[in-house]
């Protein structure tokens, strides 16, 4: 039989680990390009021949997602994979008939086809879009079990932004880690919270390789912790599977794809940012998990926040900095920054978009719903100067940072700062204690 053309459809993550645990060393099949969505400047390079294996001498091109359905004629390719998160079924579907229209078959590829199983128990973190509060939910799980003696290693969904080859496996051990890995603003954003606590975070491109590596990892290594990305399903065959869903976006986790997957998949659900939610949104959130997943246990809970500075807030004109992702495809009209600012008593809340430069004034461009706030997009270094720039133009008293990373530590702000910092807290019973002592006694006694 002839070999199927493949073309994967992604935007660096979950692309190159369907390739790898689907496609790669598969004689069945010829991947010949990949395309590119979602983050700035990843397309126009290749997955590198060291990478691709002994079936592809060359590496595979990755393009542009907007040259699909060329690629699909030009290439005669058969299948299509769609390989990215954080999508809302409409987009999905879209797409889809663009692909069918240009003569392909477009396929998901679920959890069973591409997950590993690692030799260690393992409990899995993942949401329903992205800023769900996934990062605060895994701290506060490996605080527990670091409470019963065990030693924890995390892994982090993939951000290779850069040189793949030398992202193929990355340890993060120390904040230093994050210079001597070149590490984005995005990246920094999910790394440093574990390292500053101690914490081991393991990332990168081939998740075979990276869990071998987290199992031997030269401090110990008891249980995995696999700290998903976007709303994708986890690379890792859970032994408890956590799920974070986001009252302020209700209907949120039964419209976007995979959310709606991890949702059902979940053990226990938590249903995050109570303390700031309407009542008839955290109502819906419960229905929508009772519809689809009511054998899953629900946990309550807040995201409380912690201000550096309040009094330099009050009154001020106050230009807000928040997680950069969360603004842009996670659609959120707000975050952390901004919900300290109101409750410090800001006087006004400063628009930055006029004040925007270069890869900060086209993100404005893609994302015109972000409103008066300011993403800290840093996928390069130009991104990263633009950021600074961005800040320093904008006309404003004092600038609060709403991202998870000390963020005047990379870029130099000519203003005073006020940093807000956010952790999980359960309300009541059940809480996450419960699924730890459960997944304990399961899988460690």
């Amino acid at each position: 039989m002839a070999k199927k053309n493949v073309l994967i459809i992604g935007a660096a993550g979950r692309d190159f680990h369907n390739f790898n645990t689907y496609y790669r060393g598969n004689e069945d099949y010829n991947v010949l390009a990949f395309t590119a969505a979602q983050i700035p400047d990843i397309d126009d390079r290749k997955y590198p021949a060291e990478l691709a294996g002994s079936l592809y001498p060359g590496g595979i091109p990755i393009y542009a997602q907007d040259e699909l359905v060329r690629l699909i004629k030009e290439l005669e390719i058969e299948d299509c994979i769609f390989s990215y998160s954080d999508v809302p079924y409409q987009a999905v579907m879209n797409l889809s008939a663009e692909v069918n229209a240009a003569g392909a078959n477009f396929v998901l590829l679920g959890p069973e086809r591409t997950m590993i199983k690692s030799t260690k128990p393992l409990i899995a973190v993942g949401a329903v879009r992205t800023g769900c509060g996934k990062s605060q939910t895994s701290r506060r799980i490996i605080e527990l079990l670091m409470e019963q003696g065990l030693k924890v290693v995390a892994i982090r969904h993939p951000m290779p932004y850069g040189d793949l080859v030398a992202q193929k496996v990355q340890r993060f051990a120390t904040v230093e880690d994050l210079a001597k890995h070149k590490c984005t603003i995005e990246e920094m954003e999910e790394y440093e919270p574990h390292v500053v606590r101690g914490n081991v975070i393991y990332s990168g491109v081939d998740y075979e390789a990276i869990v071998r590596a987290a199992e031997n990892d030269p401090d110990g290594c008891d249980v995995i912790l696999w700290d998903g990305g976007n709303n994708d399903f986890p690379f890792y065959v859970p032994d408890l599977m956590v799920t974070v869903v986001d009252p302020h976006r209700p209907g949120h986790e039964l419209s976007y794809y995979p959310g709606e997957a991890t949702l059902r998949l979940a053990d226990y659900v938590v249903i995050n940012k109570m303390d700031s939610a309407d009542a008839d949104a955290i109502q819906i959130v419960r229905e929508n998990i009772a519809k689809v997943n009511p054998n899953a246990v629900v946990v309550d809970a807040a995201s409380p926040l912690t201000i550096d500075k309040p009094e330099l807030v009050r009154g001020k004109k106050v230009l807000v900095v928040e997680d950069g992702p969360t603004l842009t495809h996670g659609e959120m009209k707000i975050g952390a920054g901004t919900v300290a600012a109101m409750k410090c008593g800001a006087g006004e809340l400063v628009d930055p978009r006029g004040y925007a430069v270069g890869k900060l004034a086209e993100t404005f461009e893609i994302y015109p719903n972000i409103g008066t706030l300011l993403p800290a997009m840093g996928y390069g270094d130009q991104q990263v100067k633009d950021l600074e720039d961005t800040i320093n133009n904008t006309p404003c008293d004092v600038v609060v940072i709403g991202t998870p990373i000390d963020l005047s530590r990379i870029v130099k702000i000519n203003k005073p700062t006020v940093k807000v910092g956010y952790d999980l807290q359960e309300i009541g019973q059940p809480d996450l204690k419960l699924a730890v002592n459960d997944f304990i006694q399961k899988n460690l006694k």
